[in-house]
């Protein structure tokens, strides 16, 4: 089986043999839907290939081998009247330059555009009795493909693939520049209206965009108020994205290609839905796997028969300059820490239409921050609350893992304290040690959070700092809260299955906090007593002994459920404010 990583050109992938997932199916519904229609989903999941099945599904000039590219696809066995009567132009801003001044991205995006136009003349030069002028301007070039379009037997279908890539790009790098570019008579304004009066009688007679957020949208509504959304639409939320049963069947045929037991299937399958599953796009419809980062585990899988060492392709560890954009929005900071803390986190219901200046908006509201993580696929969809609001959450671990990466910024911006932490880390799961962490939580971070934090603080805050310096998704399956049996323990570190040939430790953290004016000190008087001194206090013996009854209950059950394998090492800690940190080792039962 040979997987498409990276390839999203549907004639390649037909042609020459490659895995495919036939949606075919839903292009009689597009049809039905509109002939301007917008679709959004996060990088990488499949958008540029659906473009490229309805780019050769359309295309006039592929008539002759409709049958050898959809004859064995759904679409194939019962074909639309619009098969192959198009004249189809694609538009993909992921090759425009987002860096540099506005006119050179201007110089940039015409540049694509005049390219386009040129091999749309070539394609269809013997179908055009009227030539299509080059212009230094792309817009009259395109103008110019309309006019001879118009002229021809054939109307045009415009595919606008990534629409908002490099308009994106300048947002998170100056929101003045991309002011320029979405406002006023600014470059991306100028370009849909002149695609907009396209559709009105000249020649373009469908236009499929795809995207990953609508703000670009929104910031240039006037200009092209005319795209019907399909992104979320119930019947089309499939339409990119691997189902669990999908995933599994070709996982089954990559392990009997390695010689491999079945049952090694449903390990596999656990792995890839920990770190991959997760993404719904409907409140009603079932979660689904990011194909990229599929055909990157799998095609790593059938190299040497094991998972490969990092999960997170660094083809989507780009989204960690978007998180980090929208940290720093106002009330950015407390919903990714909230995100990570495992709150699910509550709107009304996802915007569909809002643009920068209302997420740069002061206020109570974070409807549209949390909206732009849900379109980034850095949150998701996790289902209906009982007062009717959407709950969002974290859709996977590789996306925990960059909410943990995030966190230690905004903690420590130096990155050179970033590996004093994670070496101290490393000495709880290899050593069981967890004094060296305990002393670099209380030297590093602790004096970091803000009186607001302070009292604000409870065992969330201290466990969401543990995390931010412990996530290791090389190693580990890491998880905050995770149920087990009907009670939530705070952090476990479960060694991953392929990881279990190295000497580490399986880890289980349990948190308690406890106020100064708890313990009838200040801060001066419990910094000055030793660890061993602040646990023999009374309030610190009653939180221990709290931890370490739930503790037991949770070490029976990761017990029952990995057997000999597990080599658990268990810690209680308490916090004493933003102060001092006092922890136990708690015994396997």
């Amino acid at each position: 089986m040979e997987f498409p990583y990276g390839i999203s050109d549907f004639y390649k992938i037909t042609k020459e043999g490659f895995f495919y997932v036939d949606r075919t199916d839903l292009i009689r519904q597009v049809e039905k839907v509109g002939s301007v229609l917008l679709f959004l989903r996060p990088r990488r999941f499949g958008k540029s290939l659906w473009l490229s099945t309805l780019e050769n599904y359309y295309d006039v000039a592929k008539a002759e081998e409709f049958e050898s590219l959809f004859g064995h696809l759904a679409i194939g066995q019962h074909p639309t009247p619009r098969h192959n009567t198009y004249l189809v132009m694609r538009w993909n801003f992921s090759s425009v330059d987002p860096n540099g001044s506005v006119p050179e991205i201007r110089r940039s995006l015409y540049d694509h555009i005049n390219n386009c136009v040129a091999d749309f003349a070539t394609a269809y030069r013997g179908l055009l009795e009227h030539e299509i002028t080059m212009k230094e301007d792309a817009l009259a070039s395109f103008q110019s493909a309309l006019v001879a379009t118009k002229l021809s037997p054939y109307r045009m279908y415009l595919l606008i693939d990534e629409y908002d890539n490099f308009a994106h790009a300048a947002l998170t790098d100056d929101v003045r520049r991309y002011e320029a570019l979405v406002r006023g008579e600014g470059l991306m304004r100028t370009l849909f209206k002149v695609v907009k009066d396209g559709t009105g009688g000249l020649g373009l007679d469908r236009v499929f965009i795809t995207g990953v957020s609508p703000v670009a949208m929104s910031d240039i509504t006037s200009s092209f108020n005319i795209a019907e959304d399909l992104y979320s639409r119930r019947d089309f939320s499939a339409m990119c994205g691997f189902t669990e049963e999908e995933v599994r069947t070709i996982t089954q045929q990559v392990v009997a290609e390695c010689g491999q037991p079945e049952e090694r299937t449903e390990v596999l399958m656990e792995t890839m839905r920990t770190f991959y599953n997760g993404y719904r796009f409907h409140p009603q419809e079932e979660r689904m796997y990011n194909p990229t980062l599929v055909f990157y585990f799998l095609d790593n899988y059938q190299e040497e028969c094991r998972p490969p060492r990092r999960l997170l392709d660094s083809n989507l560890a780009m989204d960690r300059g978007k998180l980090s954009y929208i940290a720093h929005l106002p009330h950015g900071k407390p919903l990714v820490v909230k995100a990570l803390e495992g709150k699910d986190i509550l709107i009304p219901e996802l915007s569909n239409r809002f643009g920068v200046r209302d997420m740069l908006r002061l206020g109570e509201d974070t409807t549209a921050i949390a909206s732009l993580l849900y379109y980034l696929g850095i949150l998701t969809l996790e289902g209906e609350a009982l007062t009717g609001e959407l709950m969002l959450g974290i859709p996977n671990l590789v996306i925990r893992g960059l909410y943990a990466e995030q966190i230690r910024e905004l903690l420590l911006p130096e990155r050179g304290i970033h590996e004093v932490g994670q070496q101290a880390g490393r000495t709880l799961y290899v050593d069981g040690n967890p004094e060296p962490l305990c002393e670099f939580m209380e030297r590093y971070i602790f004096p970091v959070f803000s009186n607001r934090d302070y009292y604000q603080a409870n065992e969330l805050t201290v466990k969401t700092a543990f995390l931010a310096f412990l996530f290791n998704d090389i190693l580990y399956v890491m998880d905050s809260e995770p149920e087990l049996k009907r009670g939530y323990a705070d952090l476990t570190m479960i060694i991953r299955p392929d990881m279990r040939r190295f000497e580490i430790l399986d880890i289980l953290l349990e948190f308690k906090y406890l106020k100064l004016a708890e313990l009838g000190k200040s801060g001066e008087e419990v910094r000055q007593m030793s660890r061993a001194e602040l646990r023999e206090l009374p309030q610190v013996q009653e939180k221990l002994a709290e931890a370490r009854e739930q503790l037991k209950k949770y070490q029976g059950v990761l017990a029952e459920k990995y057997g000999e394998k597990l080599r658990l090492r268990t810690f209680a800690l308490v916090s004493l404010g933003f102060e001092r940190l006092v922890w136990e080792e708690i015994a396997a039962a």
